[in-house]
């Protein structure tokens, strides 16, 4: 597959998501299973953005990061999940996710370097408020397993996008780097206003 493709490829994604509802957390409790869990983190941008933040940002801070942020974020946004489907209450979700907007942003738009426990403390708590709003869709008798495992394919595919969007290098991974920021910034600004 040529770059060109690629490009081609990720502008697409990305355009296509335009359409979709800015925020997706209706509180409707309408999710199901494996289909609704999937979709989720495609019909919110703040979810869209964060997660292919985390597959670029990975790339950007190569070595074991490349793969530890992305399964960091997979494993406790499952466990986010879990203490949602038990009944325990994370208050500060909504704006864990909200503000994870604002951090890759920042990271992203000013290139910004962390320690490894560092960058994995914070994917993690991001990770925990995105996995907990996921969760927050589910009826009563929804399938939660299957939603769950929809959910995190889709977000694996995602942060693989990220990862695919680092592999362009040198100037193009820079525009890619800054705009990626800049939009995570205004898609901040704009649900905060919102």
């Amino acid at each position: 597959m040529t770059r060109h493709t690629i490009k081609t490829l990720l502008t697409g994604l990305l355009l296509s998501f335009l359409a979709s509802p800015v925020f997706a957390h209706t509180g409707a409790n309408s999710a199901q299973g494996f289909a609704d869990g999937f979709l989720h983190p495609l019909q919110g941008i703040d979810h869209l953005l964060v997660i292919l933040a985390i597959g670029l940002w990975g790339f950007i801070l190569a070595g074991k990061m490349i793969w530890a942020l992305p399964l960091t974020f997979l494993i406790m946004m499952a466990a986010g999940a879990g203490l949602n489907a038990l009944g325990f209450t994370l208050q500060i979700a909504e704006q864990g996710v909200l503000l994870s907007l604002l951090a890759f942003g920042l990271i992203l738009g000013f290139n910004l370097r962390t320690s490894i426990f560092t960058a994995l403390g914070m994917v993690a708590t991001i990770a925990l408020c995105h996995g907990y709003v996921h969760a927050s869709e589910l009826t009563i008798d929804a399938d939660k397993i299957t939603y769950v495992l929809g959910f995190l394919f889709a977000t694996a595919h995602l942060q693989g996008l990220g990862l695919v969007a680092g592999l362009q290098g040198g100037k193009t991974l820079n525009v890619l780097r800054i705009s990626l920021g800049l939009t995570c910034s205004t898609a901040f600004v704009v649900l905060l206003a919102g």
